[in-house]
């Protein structure tokens, strides 16, 4: 299995704390360590599970809008976007769990034309003011349709982490990757108000292969 480049530190840090308890149970418990090792080898398993990087196979887009990241459609609704548009948008929102895989994906194809981080709170990701309350990053793109799309990655009550690796005058292509998330959080995506909504709410996303809306070319 692949495991995310930003999985050294956390994986480090989890195999010495294994190491330390399941040498103190032992030592104490003797016989009755098990009772111990096997719960800390789950969790241990699960950071592991957690920084899996799977194969998949990203077709190109041009007027295709592509799920961003794995997860749970939560909000489809009209917003005024006044980060970057300045204009009402369509949100789209993707809720992902711990056990989801936490890679962030360019929903569309283009050229990288803003970003900016921003600090905050860490609200629960599917509150719907974690959106311009939380710890955040907001990236614009500007399309092969002449459209301009705004994402944004959003920290959750657990994750402490965003990572994003795009500049702005990167040529971006829809279902490749450009950041990470530790631990459950949100991804929002705002599109133009034509544009043509394929998802609904409810739906279960796979980030880079299932295509969650269309643009108009």
């Amino acid at each position: 299995m692949k495991l995310h480049r930003e999985s050294k530190g956390t994986i480090t840090v989890a195999t010495i704390v294994f190491i330390i308890l399941g040498a103190l149970a032992i030592y104490f418990l003797k016989m009755w360590s098990l009772l111990i090792i096997m719960p800390l080898l789950v969790v241990y398993s699960l950071v592991f599970w957690f920084f899996r990087v799977p194969n998949r196979d990203i077709l190109e887009h041009r007027e295709n809008v592509v799920a961003p990241v794995d997860g749970k459609v939560v909000m489809i609704k009209e917003v005024e976007e006044n980060e970057f548009l300045k204009e009402k948008a369509i949100q789209v929102s993707i809720f992902m769990s711990p056990l989801n895989v936490h890679i962030c994906r360019y929903p569309v194809s283009g050229k990288v034309v803003y970003k900016k981080y921003h600090p905050g709170k860490y609200l629960v990701a599917w509150h719907e003011k974690s959106s311009t309350e939380n710890e955040r990053t907001t990236v614009a793109i500007d399309t092969p349709t002449h459209h301009k799309v705004v994402f944004r990655q959003i920290a959750g009550y657990v994750a402490r982490r965003i990572v994003f690796y795009c500049n702005e005058g990167d040529e971006a292509k829809a279902g490749h990757e450009f950041g990470f998330i530790k631990f459950g959080s949100r991804m929002d995506v705002f599109l133009p108000l034509d544009t043509e909504i394929i998802c609904k709410i409810g739906d279960i996303t796979k980030g880079g292969l299932d295509v969650i809306a269309r643009m108009k070319d």
